[in-house]
C-alpha cells in the first residue's frame, strides 16, 4: 500500500513543482513541492532496496 501512495504523491508533486516554477508564484512553494518530490524518491528507493529478492 505503501509504494502506491508515494508514487502517486511524487507524480503529484513533481507536476506541482513543475508549474510552480513556470508560473510567477512564490519561489518557496516550489522549494516545497521539489523537496516533497526528493523525499518520495528517496523512500522508494530506499523500499526497493530493502524489499528486493536477493
Amino acid at each position: 500500500m505503501l509504494r502506491p501512495v508515494l508514487w502517486l504523491v511524487l507524480i503529484v508533486s513533481a507536476g506541482a513543482n513543475a508549474t510552480a516554477s513556470t508560473a510567477d508564484a512564490n519561489p518557496l512553494i516550489g522549494v516545497g513541492f521539489g523537496l516533497v518530490t526528493l523525499a518520495c524518491a528517496a523512500t522508494l528507493v530506499v523500499h526497493h532496496y530493502r524489499h528486493r529478492v536477493r
